[in-house]
């Protein structure tokens, strides 16, 4: 059942224009940064610091779902029915806030300003995190929510959790650290491995984990098969099989299988 509140009705309509229009902007931006436009492309800038965690140019093509998720649910947000629900009061503004730090490191790794990118994709990650864990307090209430909504932040925060892995070992690159050779595959692999475990734990314990899941397996797999040193490689498909079998023992416990797996 829709939940509403009498909150005055001038900040759901400013939250639902902002979530509508940062959800174009993000697009917009990050069109303009890929094709040179405005930036050097996020890949160019990525190969400059490249080091074992450097994920494949094809695992980047996961941003289409997301950035088409998250304009479906800048549409699905403003629909009548959904306009003073509840529960887009709670994570709207989060998610408003998310697309404009997604567009802030677009532009800042896009110039060169790596540690900065750092910082807003860390900020990036907590806010998806917020989110992520106040839509696991109720289910959905339509097949439409699970798909644009619940969907599409599951994949997102899923893909975040290793980008954050990526671009903290881009940075340490840029800072002069080893970016190749022994201590630099060690180092990979332990990331690797501490992000693995970590996912996993929020698989276990979060709703729409499909969505999170899939992220998950295809950036640890951008990063096994982009040629990396062979330890990595090998920390990248335990990676997978962790997730995995996290997802499917999420999946065959659940009191609620439906819930666990889409929201």
């Amino acid at each position: 059942m829709t939940v509403t509140s009498r909150r005055p009705v001038l900040a759901d309509l400013v939250r639902r224009i902002l979530v509508a229009v940062f959800a174009v902007l993000q697009i917009v931006v990050s069109v303009l940064t890929e094709t040179g436009a405005t930036h050097e492309s996020i890949g160019a800038v990525a190969r400059q610091y490249a080091t074992p965690l450097l994920a494949a140019d094809w695992a980047f093509a996961i941003w289409v779902p997301i950035y088409v998720g998250f304009l479906g649910y800048a549409v699905y947000q403003a629909l009548p029915g959904q306009r003073g629900r509840q529960l887009h009061r709670e994570i709207g503004w989060w998610l408003a806030f998310s697309a404009v730090l997604n567009i802030g490191w677009v532009l800042a790794f896009g110039s060169g300003w790596v540690p900065l990118a750092e910082l807003l994709i860390v900020m990036l990650l907590v806010a998806l995190a917020v989110v992520f864990g106040r839509l696991s307090r109720q289910p959905a209430e339509s097949v439409l929510e699970r798909v644009v909504l619940r969907g599409t932040v599951a994949l997102y925060t899923g893909w975040v959790s290793f980008a954050i892995a990526l671009a903290t070992a881009a940075t340490g690159a840029w800072m002069g650290l080893p970016a190749s050779g022994a201590l630099a595959a060690i180092a990979a692999v332990v990331v690797l491995l501490a992000v693995s475990v970590i996912a996993s734990w929020v698989v276990l314990a979060g709703t729409a984990v499909i969505g999170y899941s899939v992220a998950a397996v295809w950036a640890a797999a951008g990063i096994a098969l982009n040629d990396p040193p062979a330890a990595v490689v090998v920390a990248g498909a335990i990676a997978i099989v962790v997730i995995i079998a996290s997802t499917t023992r999420r999946l065959t416990t659940a009191g609620n299988p439906m819930r666990a797996a889409w929201g």
